[in-house]
């Protein structure tokens, strides 16, 4: 069954977000150094509130 209707959590929101960053800085690091570990740093950033909202035992 699709689950069109279904909202997204707010730790698959902040994954989503945490892979777009992470490509964009890919990208980047080819042509522009500086503003590519700028994006490594704010995916970074989520990372640590994405590992907030799932603790591990």
């Amino acid at each position: 069954m699709l689950n069109i209707f279904k909202k997204k959590s707010k730790a698959e929101k902040l994954n989503d977000q945490y892979k777009k960053l992470l490509e964009e800085s890919y990208k980047l690091s080819t042509t522009n150094r500086k503003l590519s570990d700028r994006k490594a740093a704010e995916a970074n950033e989520i990372l640590i509130q994405i590992d907030l909202l799932n603790p591990r035992n």
